[in-house]
């Protein structure tokens, strides 16, 4: 018998400071609230009765909760269930997904939030029939590709089950070394396209010039040089999923294109005439603001409105510092699995990373956790040695933006009396220190220009190439400076 919004709430949660806090809110909202604190108990308040909407806990006193729906479903096929989860990990919104729950909620959740869902559960009411969602593709028990509990984290995972079983074009902003492709590689991965191909193209790596043969492909003679035909990324990724990495840096006229191909699902080879008919999903990224590209004539907005169907927005680390730990950890296990030394990570150790700007972001963090886990002394990783290897944030802040007592030499003097660096190490560690702020402030000067920096340095272009890549740096985010 179908449920109806005038049929009281079951709350299904063992930790009672919680339940307490909901039940006051849902009963002044005038619902009427039944509460239990195991599955057991669930499955006997369901055999006798219908409940408008059913808030579960996954963790519960006799069992995962969020396994068990299957017996719910078959109770109760068309009540709406939310779930509420301290779990909060990709993998525990995934099976959310899965289980068709109405909703989810990590905890700590938005109580407001959780009221809004709950209402719009209780008059939504779908059958299994009308199922809106569609079958779910399972996820095999494969590792989650993203790391993070924080909040900021939580709402991007919440958005990645979102899209996972349809095919809406997705647009992924956020600054460099946030993990853009890592989204995209999710959403392909735990959707309905995951038997497909995947296929990324950075479009600020191509030659402007190339950019239209690299994505729709190109015949024999099209162009000197072209001397058989090439396929493109477009016919690469048909029946899967085409990411396009820093799509604000596509040149005018491949914009023209590929606005034409999002709309008519057909492209065509550069130098050719026949249209071939494409079926791929589209996730794009940027690290750039494209509000103002808009306003300036350089990005369309008519494309941007036509990637931007869902857009997910990637917070930079250090707006999500309580996962450092999480991701620093994970980055020692993924380096002992590519053969550098097992490390542990001291608690104090983990409180200076914490502690640190992170302006490259997770791909920063991620470098200097290899770095410490090949060059510390110990298996046990502490402050110090952290100091040690890649030395002091003290002199990061001071050279980038200044010292009223007297600028570098200034900065120098403080960093040394702050670190009182041991004899022999003098040179190395202040050489690790200073030389990241020194790069960066060529290439601020230089608007992101290579060869303009190295020339500014006084070092071979190739060498800057090297130490911008081992350092996490990031050239085009200097390109406006």
């Amino acid at each position: 018998m179908a449920s109806n919004a005038s049929d009281p709430i079951l709350l299904v949660e063992d930790d009672a400071a919680i339940a307490t806090v909901i039940i006051a809110a849902l009963e002044d909202e005038g619902y009427a609230i039944a509460h239990c604190t195991s599955i057991a108990a669930r499955d006997r308040q369901l055999a006798s009765r219908r409940f408008a909407v059913m808030l579960t806990d996954v963790i519960l006193e006799d069992g995962d909760g969020l396994a068990s729906l299957s017996a719910v479903r078959e109770r109760a096929p068309d009540m709406p269930v939310i779930v509420l989860s301290a779990q909060n990990t990709l993998d525990t919104a995934v099976r959310a997904s899965e289980s068709e729950a109405f909703e989810y909620f990590p905890k700590p959740f938005d109580l407001d939030e959780l009221l809004h869902a709950v209402r719009q559960a209780a008059g939504t009411r779908p059958t299994a029939a009308e199922d809106i969602h569609g079958a779910m593709p399972g996820t095999e028990g494969e590792s989650m590709p993203l790391v993070g509990r924080s909040p900021a984290m939580q709402g991007v995972y919440r958005m990645i089950t979102r899209v996972l079983r349809n095919d809406l074009t997705v647009l992924i902003t956020g600054e460099s070394g946030t993990g853009k492709e890592l989204v995209a590689e999710a959403i392909h991965e735990l959707g309905n396209r995951r038997t497909g191909p995947f296929v990324a193209v950075n479009t600020a790596a191509i030659p402007a010039d190339l950019v239209e043969s690299e994505l729709f492909g190109h015949e024999k003679g099209a162009f000197t040089g072209a001397i058989a035909q090439a396929i493109g990324k477009f016919e690469q990724a048909n029946g899967g999923t085409l990411f396009l990495d820093e799509i604000g840096d596509m040149p005018a006229e491949a914009q023209t294109r590929l606005l034409r191909a999002l709309q008519s699902g057909r492209i065509r080879r550069v130098g050719g005439r026949q249209e071939i008919a494409v079926n791929v999903r589209i996730i794009a990224a940027t690290n750039r603001d494209l509000s103002p590209m808009i306003a300036a004539g350089t990005f369309r907005e008519d494309l941007y409105y036509r990637l931007n169907v869902v857009p997910i927005e990637l917070p930079p680390l250090r707006e999500r510092r309580e996962d450092i730990a999480a991701l620093a950890q994970h980055f020692l296990i993924k380096a002992a699995e590519e053969g550098l030394p097992r490390r542990q990570l001291a608690p104090d150790a983990i409180e200076q990373l914490e502690a640190r700007n992170w302006r490259g972001n997770v791909r920063e963090l991620r470098n200097v956790v290899y770095r410490l886990a090949l060059m510390a002394r110990e298996e046990r990783i502490d402050a110090a040695s952290v100091t040690d290897i890649i030395g002091s944030e003290v002199t990061l802040s001071a050279v980038q933006q200044g010292d009223s007592r007297g600028g570098f030499a200034a900065a120098l003097a403080g960093w040394l009396a702050a670190e009182n660096p041991p004899p022999g190490a003098l040179y190395h560690r202040a050489l690790a220190a200073f030389e990241k702020p020194l790069i960066e402030y060529a290439l601020g000067r230089t608007g992101g220009n290579q060869l303009r920096a190295a020339q500014l340095l006084g070092i071979n272009r190739n060498t800057l190439r090297k130490r911008i890549g081992e350092l996490g740096l990031e050239p085009d985010r200097f390109s406006a400076s």
